[in-house]
């Protein structure tokens, strides 16, 4: 064979090998273009953490259409992305104070997992994490989220609003998602963001403190036996660690014990973790991680803990507090703390005053006995809105209040008052703030809530 007819030989050889995925009609689709989609709906649910799968359901169930946007991939919010998966509290002095929708849930989760409630009936004392439910977080992800695909919720993972105002009668809403924007028309928005973020959007005035709570990665360590730790040694070198500058102590609140004891759990602190923007929730996440790794690459250097391991860890770091709306009312520390009831009251919120400072850690006041908070419908409210609400912690509260008020059953009993409210806004073609609240309270009584006795 001559060269010239061997090379074309090889090269024919050679494409045919190279060719061969395509032989059975296989093309190169054209790059995708990002769909426009307009949608009309009675409510949109901005949030679908613990509040807002509660409020889309209500809605729901209640026959309007309803829209949930949500930025992440699941439902639950600090339950289950956030990994915070004991939520409480339902009971209070040994009777139910919070039901409803909410409650049904964890009930469901907890018999699917074969579970066991606590013992309500049993007082708690200072140990109010006694009767908090623990959960299984993957679990209650997937509940919420069947329930409100039977409820008729439009579910929108992954998209985020971008523009949001009020124009004759209507509010319209501009969302951005993975190859996709949306225009949306409703009556009523309802802002479970928790950072408000749709508040701000539609241009109304928030308020912040000067520094925030230290959030929390919720992590599991495993590969030790505490009984056979030299714990006098570990402090010694956990000590020196610090002092060296390899370690902060703030990071798990200077207890090395502690953070070994409760292999992780809900001890790390992470001074100003904030998740108002993709920015500054980016860096709260990257903090926290490089605080649990350095932290694991010190454990292993000590004896005893050379194969500890991270079993479980969430994907973003949990936030205790950003931004609340400044409502038409605001429940302050002393209307908590005496069960203020008022006349606008529509869910209850029982749990100990709950602030994380850096300095000086958290020490739950609890509430004196029999007393149970309640929320009025005006602290879902914001000044000089129409058609717009929120709920869970950024409803307008101070800051001690709010550390009680923020915590999920009284998040999943105010967004079931808010998807009521909406309802009946709906129905009656007004804002929230003019609905008859007996219509609203029957309408919450008739889906299991149990309302305050005003």
């Amino acid at each position: 064979m001559k060269r010239r007819d061997m090379i074309a030989a090889m090269g024919t050889l050679s494409l045919g090998v190279a060719a061969s995925p395509f032989a059975k009609g296989d093309v190169l689709k054209e790059p995708y273009k990002v769909v426009q989609k307009n949608i009309t709906t009675d409510v949109v649910v901005v949030g679908g953490g613990t509040a807002g799968a509660v409020a889309a359901i209500q809605v729901g169930r209640a026959g309007k259409k309803v829209t949930l946007i949500e930025c992440v991939s699941q439902l639950g919010g600090t339950t289950t992305t956030a990994g915070v998966a004991f939520p409480g509290i339902f009971f209070a002095w040994g009777k139910q104070i919070i039901s409803g929708i909410g409650w049904e849930n964890v009930q469901e989760a907890v018999e699917l997992n074969g579970d066991t409630l606590p013992n309500f009936s049993i007082p708690h004392g200072r140990q109010h994490w006694e009767h908090q439910v623990r959960l299984n977080g993957p679990l209650f992800s997937l509940i919420l989220e069947q329930k409100c695909v039977e409820a008729g919720v439009d579910l929108r993972y992954y998209e985020t609003p971008t523009k949001i105002e009020f124009k004759n009668g209507f509010w319209e809403m501009e969302t951005v998602g993975k190859g996709i924007t949306t225009k949306i028309k409703c009556k009523q928005i309802i802002d479970c963001s928790g950072n408000a973020i749709a508040a701000n959007i539609a241009g109304l005035d928030l308020l912040k403190e000067a520094e925030t709570q230290p959030g929390t990665l919720i992590f599991r360590l495993g590969g030790y036996d505490m009984k056979a730790l030299d714990l006098d040694m570990i402090k010694k070198e956990y000590e020196a660690a610090i002092n060296s500058g390899e370690l902060k102590r703030e990071e798990f609140r200077g207890n090395i014990v502690r953070l070994l004891s409760s292999k992780g759990d809900n001890i790390q602190h992470i001074r100003g973790a904030d998740s108002t923007t993709s920015e500054s929730h980016t860096a709260a996440n990257i903090h926290a991680r490089s605080s649990l790794l350095k932290h694991l690459k010190f454990l292993k250097r000590l004896p005893g803990c050379e194969n500890v391991v991270i079993e479980d860890m969430r994907t973003e770091i949990g936030i205790r507090e950003t931004y609340r709306i400044d409502g038409l009312y605001q429940i302050t520390h002393e209307d908590y703390t005496s069960g203020k009831v008022f006349e606008d009251s529509i869910s209850y919120s029982y749990y100990p005053i709950d602030l994380h400072i850096i300095e000086h850690g958290v020490t739950p006041k609890q509430l004196s006995e029999g007393v149970v908070a309640t929320v009025p419908l005006r602290a879902l409210i914001p000044k000089n809105s129409k058609n717009f609400m929120v709920a869970g912690r950024c409803l307008s509260s101070d800051r001690l209040a709010n550390s009680a008020l923020r915590v999920q059953g009284s998040s999943m009993a105010m967004g079931q008052a808010a998807g009521a409210t909406a309802v009946i806004a709906c129905q009656r073609n007004v804002s929230p703030a003019d609905v008859p609240l007996d219509e609203v309270r029957d309408l919450l009584r008739s889906h299991g809530a149990i309302v305050p006795t005003v």
